[in-house]
């Protein structure tokens, strides 16, 4: 066994800044529903979640295995370099959504990097298509839609069984249940995306002849993977956050704890069977049931076509990135110090674009700083009317509410008696 290498210590460095924004990028798909119905503040929220992806980290290295010896051929003459080239179009990816607040797949812009490397610098014998079809492709598309479906049910579910009681008198219930579903899909995606990242840093070692082939990650791969997706985790990605939370559908606490709990459901059974699916799909599913199994509740769905058409661009695009990133790093040291500093000065540009309209914990749940619900949103609630004992959830905007002028109005709490409305027309 040879020592590690400089190229292979950047090539671990770089992983674990990937990991790092996997942790940032994906606190949304554990906390989001629970910090918008203010179950949980949105810093202990997002500690907590960071302590449970620590925790998961340890508990299986199954998709790890499938990363390092399934998807890239470990014996077809992969160097440190093309991983090193995957990571960073994997990066530039997750740093490119996050800008934009979609909840995109960090495992898919792993993949798609990986994948696209490999392609550009040993050809498409280095990629193992079946691993890719069987372990990413179909679990990528029946993923969420299994988790939507199983909140549709299970949101319709929560509420036939309160129906007939106050939201106050079912509120700390469902406060407790979206904590413990919220920690058990942080615990999930410790056992998922931070073993990716373990796969990863063992394919460079097994490259580099640091370890031998279809070794299982080293303890202190899982040790500093954890830590890294842990501290990323607990930076908290608001962005995507205000989405997942705000701007998909209105949720409510039944909602939020239906949702959580069928994507933690589906996350730990494609963990246990080595399935690196996106934890970001299957959460983003999720939440779509929860809006489509309360009755009132409305998708908004321009919002959900840009999320499914970055998670269609994510493998593509990470992929071409790092083709072109493979293309220069194979030039030599010259290449990949170019590759490097191309990286880094990329990251800066969109971190400092990121400052003109700042997003953290003190307004990620600001009303109105999501998309707007038009005339057709306001219609479909007005026929579909929330179940009893629901509350009504705040107008998102001024259009809400807007009369045929323009002039947003105050909408009641209550249905005005036959002879308040008669002295309101007076």
């Amino acid at each position: 066994m040879e020592h590690i290498t400089l190229l292979i210590g950047i090539v671990i460095v770089t992983a674990l800044v990937f990991d790092f924004t996997n942790g940032f990028h994906d606190t949304a798909n554990a906390m989001a529903t629970t910090i918008s119905t203010g179950a949980l503040g949105p810093r202990v929220a997002v500690a907590m979640s960071a302590v449970l992806n620590l925790v998961g980290a340890f508990l299986s290295v199954e998709v790890a295995k499938t990363i390092s010896g399934g998807i890239i051929d470990e014996d077809s003459g992969i160097r440190p370099e093309v991983i090193f080239a995957g990571l960073v179009g994997a990066i530039l990816w997750n740093l490119v959504t996050w800008l934009a607040g979609l909840p995109s797949s960090s495992s898919h812009a792993l993949f798609g990097g990986l994948i696209g490397a490999t392609v550009v610098s040993v050809g498409l014998d280095g990629v193992n298509g079946d691993a890719i079809v069987m372990k990413v492709l179909i679990p990528a598309v029946a993923a969420p839609v299994v988790a939507g479906i199983a909140t549709v049910a299970a949101t319709r579910l929560t509420y036939r069984l309160g129906r007939g009681r106050s939201s106050e008198d079912t509120a700390k219930g469902y406060r407790a249940g979206q904590i413990a579903s919220a920690a058990l899909v942080s615990l999930a995606h410790g056992t998922n995306d931070a073993q990716k990242t373990m796969g990863v840093i063992t394919l460079a070692l097994v490259t580099g002849g640091v370890v031998a082939p279809d070794s299982d990650p080293p303890l202190w791969v899982i040790v500093s993977a954890g830590l890294a997706i842990a501290l990323g985790t607990y930076l908290g990605g608001w962005r995507i956050i205000r989405t997942m939370g705000k701007g998909i559908t209105d949720i409510q606490p039944p909602q939020g704890f239906a949702a959580q709990t069928g994507a933690a459901t589906v996350i730990l059974a494609s963990s246990h069977i080595g399935f690196a699916l996106s934890t970001t799909q299957v959460c983003s599913g999720a939440v779509m049931g929860a809006g489509v199994g309360r009755k009132g509740a409305v998708v908004r769905w321009s919002t959900a076509g840009r999320m499914v058409l970055a998670w269609v661009l994510t493998l593509p695009a990470a992929g071409l990135v790092a083709g072109g990133a493979a293309l220069l790093a194979d030039q030599g040291n010259a290449g990949i110090t170019a590759v490097a500093v191309l990286a880094v000065l990329a990251c800066g540009a969109i971190w400092a674009l990121s400052r003109r309209k700042p997003v953290d914990h003190t307004n990620v749940n600001e009303v109105g700083a999501h998309e707007p619900v038009g005339a057709v949103t306001a219609a479909l609630r007005s026929v579909a009317p929330p179940p009893a004992g629901a509350k009504p959830s705040a107008p998102e905007s001024a259009a809400e509410t807007a009369p045929q002028g323009g002039v947003a109005e105050h909408t009641p709490k209550q249905t005005p008696t036959p002879a308040a409305a008669s002295s309101t027309t007076r």
